[in-house]
């Protein structure tokens, strides 16, 4: 869900936002009042600049879309206060800390964000907490409408399967159920290398070379390009161990080599500010000889013959042989790591993986393949984790075909699809009462949006 923010200072405005792109220049004034709550101009700027500041977009017009949002959150909130509902104040902390690292780390630090929002950081830190709080019981409220719709019973998803057009049923992806048998390369070996290498770079650092030009010729991470240069950044998005070692050095001094699940680092802190701050590094990753995985395909299929040939079964080699403990102590059972499931739709499985699998039946098992495991991070272009090199062997346990839900097989699915729908209706029917029953104006300046609700289509003030 995203998060919204608002702001409630006096500002001289000019925007070009309608539908005809016309241009409209505006102090700051009320927009729409809801019962006894009021939305200002600059509510909606103060949102529209949050969500910018986050790099986020939207297909609608976003002040449109920013407007019905608060709409809808005044009448939650109202009804909060009326049910005596509490703010949850840890979760609001966790949300104020989390978007103000992101404004910091998005615009380049304290100074940049105070000029692009127009106040000191503390009173953006006051807006949010405040922002955050209404969204607090706004949530709760919602969580309460929606506890009013019972468990579906298999007499309700029946009722619903009966009266839904077969092509609006959900399609159930293709799922595969997997083993495997895993193996690592000799990683000792391979960190000393990488070590003694940083260790190189920084004597020769230290001894007058530039640290931007070693970064460009061998580090391998993407700010390379920048001489290793990250930008000015919130200490919190970087593994903790990497930034804890970039904070404890002073301008100018070179860390000592720092291990992450990305890699190896050597750090110069170029700017500390606060919880911000600005290096280089240099990342280097453990490199694996042809020799350690021809070692590795060697055994693998080994033990894929001898389970082929009923010598040993696959649960039992896997749990002698396997190196990856997650699955080695289940007979070598893959699971989402996310979900916990055993069951895996094409997306979820690592490229290398599904391309060892896509053309098995059930039961049988892949040639060897090179693959990561899990003890890493999400790589922001392969949209996977990318984590530390390993070889295996995947066995398909089952695969469950593509195929439009049904009630024997998919039964879970289902109930959770229409209690889903059963508590949108009640959301809905809950807005649609209160919107009614309560006062409600909105400025005519937004009359050519396109709401979601057509009942806000009513509510416009006179001209």
């Amino acid at each position: 869900m995203t998060r919204k923010a608002l702001f409630t200072v006096v500002v001289v405005l000019a925007s070009c936002w309608t539908a005809s792109a016309q241009k409209y220049n505006y102090i700051d004034k009320t927009v729409a009042v809801v019962g006894n709550e009021v939305i200002m101009i600059s509510d909606i700027e103060g949102t529209v600049k949050g969500r910018g500041a986050q790099g986020l977009s939207s297909d609608r017009n976003m002040r449109c879309e920013v407007l019905e949002s608060m709409l809808e959150s005044k009448i939650f909130l109202m009804q909060s206060r009326i049910d005596s509902l509490s703010v949850d104040t840890e979760n609001v902390e966790a949300m104020l800390s989390q978007d103000i690292d992101g404004y910091l780390t998005y615009l380049g630090g304290q100074e940049k964000v105070e000029e692009y929002f127009g106040k000191p950081l503390y009173r953006l830190r006051q807006d949010l907490r405040q922002q955050y709080e209404n969204l607090s019981l706004t949530q709760q409220e919602q969580r309460e409408i929606m506890k009013t719709v019972p468990d579906m019973t298999p007499l309700d998803v029946k009722a619903y399967m009966d009266t839904v057009d077969v092509k609006n049923l959900p399609i159930v992806p293709i799922k595969y159920q997997l083993s495997q048998i895993c193996l690592y390369p000799d990683r000792e070996a391979a960190d000393l290398a990488v070590r003694e290498k940083l260790l190189e770079l920084r004597e020769r650092i230290i001894n007058g070379d530039k640290f931007a030009t070693l970064a460009r010729m061998y580090s391998e991470d993407p700010s390379a390009r920048r001489g290793g240069e990250l930008g000015m950044a919130s200490k919190s998005i970087f593994w903790p161990v990497f930034s804890d070692a970039a904070m404890s050095l002073k301008p100018g001094v070179i860390s000592q080599i720092v291990e992450t699940p990305d890699g190896f680092h050597i750090i110069e802190v170029i700017e500390k500010n606060g919880d911000m701050f600005n290096a280089r590094h240099i990342l280097m990753k453990p490199k694996y000889t042809q020799e350690d995985k021809d070692k590795a395909f060697k055994t693998l299929d080994s033990l894929r013959t001898e389970i082929l040939n009923g010598a040993v079964t696959f649960q039992m080699a896997a749990s002698f042989y396997s190196e990856d403990a997650p699955t080695r102590t289940n007979g070598g059972q893959m699971s989402d790591p996310n979900s916990g499931s055993s069951y895996f739709e094409i997306d979820q499985l690592k490229p290398e993986d599904y391309k060892a699998i896509k053309d098995l039946k059930e039961g049988e098992i892949s040639e060897p393949v090179e693959s990561t495991d899990n003890d890493g991070r999400k790589d922001q272009v392969k949209d996977y984790v990318v984590g530390k090199t390993n070889y295996k062997i995947i066995r398909v346990d089952k695969i469950i075909p593509a195929h439009t839900a049904t009630f024997e097989n998919d039964f879970a699915q289902l109930q959770g699809e229409v209690k889903m729908a059963r508590q949108q209706a009640a959301i809905d029917e809950f807005l649609a009462k209160k919107i009614s029953e309560t006062k409600v104006v909105i400025d005519p300046m937004f009359k050519d949006c396109d709401f979601r609700r057509p009942i806000w289509n009513t509510k416009f003030r006179e001209e």
